[in-house]
């Protein structure tokens, strides 16, 4: 994706390892075609989420939780993305009421419960709090209403199915009062970006047809209480995982014009086992294996464009492996994930902080390696994206725009990139080296790197180095200055074993940036 400054080309490698051995160097030559994109993201791509669990969320023996739950986080060092998209939700979202005036009138806190939905009775947010997180969260943000409000728990056999029409009055004076207050918020999401409700569900389902119908009740409302369009959130839905047959009724119910984000979850690496899935580090490192979500991702930017072309697809939640994460991977320098090259606007991690894939530290609120490249693509990547291709290993993976991925442990990949100005002909003539050749580029200014690498080569180390230095927090505990390794616009771009590379080309020719 090219950076914000015009003529500016900023490229993203990670290499990472597995179980073949090549060559300790090699070269590889990356094509850029530059005339034409092949996918745009919004402008805030990169988002995270906030979930409502208590402390006492455990799983398999371990409860990573702590205090960040939406009901007791108050640490802003999110502010450092200036701004960070953030996702208001969760699991125990389908259960939480929110109290306004005398409604609901008993308002407590989650509470343990054997026979509620994922262990817990129903929640309660009071006003005051909602108050604090508008001062916390007053940019961009995402807010998952409660679905199951007004519903019954079926009496078929299928015990996870409810039924009945969603009652919005809840919602409704949620909303007003927000309005009341002045607050802004980007989106209002009917179910929560968290607790499942489409296809088979997890702890509960509902129907396609009668889910539709829930979202268009929630386009009016909010039609009706934000008149200017300018001003309106927006609706996104449905926020679970991908069914083909579900998503398409949804879709066909709602029509065109309803729901402006179409998303979904992914959880591509299954959940971990005893706390710790001993082959979840293989899978973070196998390519044929991450490779099997690309066609999820490339059928729900197909139901958009085909039923709901105003509904660009979003990843709503992507935390790797699901019940919290892997506890020695998730939040480690080897996690890493992409969507753009499919057209998807935004990509929402789950989480900013708890479980073991938080960016934050549970705890002491450091950042974890994946907050620092996060941050960077925030920073440094725009919205354009490009398609890049190459002949090299098929442990060699490139993505877009952006991401390259060599799953090889010990081989340092000198990379060239190729500009492809010809928008007809498939890989011949009309390309342009953009280095080592010092006539295409801008020889009078060094190319900026940033190579992110994990400490003593341990990609699960949760220390990471930018060229070669730690990134640690400042005694008054602001992000570090990033500063780039500054270097040579002739010479080939060097990709260590297991590292990751940012670097920004000056004078690359890409007239679908301009």
């Amino acid at each position: 994706m090219v950076s914000r400054r015009s003529r500016f080309f900023c490229l993203f490698f990670l290499v990472s390892s597995c179980l073949f051995n090549l060559s300790n160097s090699d070269e590889l030559k990356v094509v850029v075609k530059g005339v034409t994109s092949i996918a745009q993201t919004d402008d805030n791509f990169i988002c995270a989420t906030l979930d409502w669990w208590p402390e006492n969320k455990c799983d398999y023996n371990q409860c990573p939780w702590g205090k960040a739950g939406i009901l007791n986080l108050s640490y802003k060092l999110f502010a450092a993305f200036n701004p960070l998209r953030l996702r208001i939700g969760g699991s125990l979202q389908d259960q939480v009421y929110y109290k306004v005036g005398n409604y609901p009138k008993n308002c407590s806190n989650f509470e343990k419960k054997s026979d509620g939905l994922f262990g817990f009775s129903d929640g309660c947010l009071h006003m005051n709090r909602w108050d604090e997180l508008h001062d916390m969260f007053n940019k961009t943000g995402t807010f998952s209403f409660n679905a199951l409000i007004g519903r019954i728990p079926s009496d078929e056999n299928d015990t996870t199915l409810w039924v009945g029409d969603w009652n919005h009055y809840n919602a409704k004076s949620l909303m007003k009062y927000t309005l009341n207050k002045g607050y802004k918020i980007d989106s209002y999401e009917l179910v929560l970006l968290g607790n499942e409700l489409c296809g088979s569900g997890v702890a509960a389902k509902i129907k396609a047809h009668q889910y539709g119908n829930d979202v268009k009740k929630l386009k009016k409302l909010v039609t009706h209480m934000y008149p200017n369009p300018a001003n309106r959130p927006k609706i996104l839905a449905p926020g679970g995982f991908y069914d083909q047959k579900w998503f398409q009724e949804f879709l066909e119910t709602t029509g065109p014009g309803v729901v402006d984000g179409l998303t979904h979850h992914i959880y591509n690496l299954g959940c971990h086992v005893v706390g710790v899935d001993p082959t979840l580090i293989d899978k973070l490192q196998n390519p044929f294996f991450l490779s099997q979500i690309a066609q999820t991702f490339k059928n729900v930017d197909n139901d958009a464009k085909l039923f709901s072309p105003s509904s660009g697809p979003w990843v709503g939640e992507s935390g790797g492996a699901y019940n919290s994460g892997g506890k020695t991977t998730s939040h480690t320098f080897v996690n890493v994930g992409m969507t753009s090259t499919f057209n998807h606007k935004v990509y929402c991690r789950q989480s900013l902080i708890g479980g073991n894939y938080g960016l934050l530290n549970t705890t002491s609120f450091i950042p974890n390696p994946d907050y620092y490249g996060y941050l960077k693509r925030h920073k440094l990547m725009g919205k354009n994206v490009l398609s890049i291709t190459h002949e090299g290993s098929p442990y060699i993976r490139t993505y877009a725009h952006f991401l390259l991925i060599n799953m090889d442990k010990s081989t340092t990949f000198d990379v060239s990139v190729v500009d492809d100005l010809n928008m007809y002909a498939e890989g011949v003539a009309s390309v342009e080296y953009i280095n080592p050749n010092p006539d295409s580029v801008d020889s009078m200014h060094p190319r900026e790197e940033y190579h992110l690498t994990p400490k003593d080569g341990n990609i699960q180390s949760d220390v990471l180095l930018l060229n070669g230095t730690p990134l640690k927090l400042t005694s008054s505990l602001d992000i570090p200055v990033m500063k780039p390794k500054l270097v040579d616009p002739t010479l080939p771009i060097s990709v260590a074993p297991q590292s990751i590379v940012f670097a920004t080309l000056r004078g690359f020719q890409a007239p679908a940036c301009a």
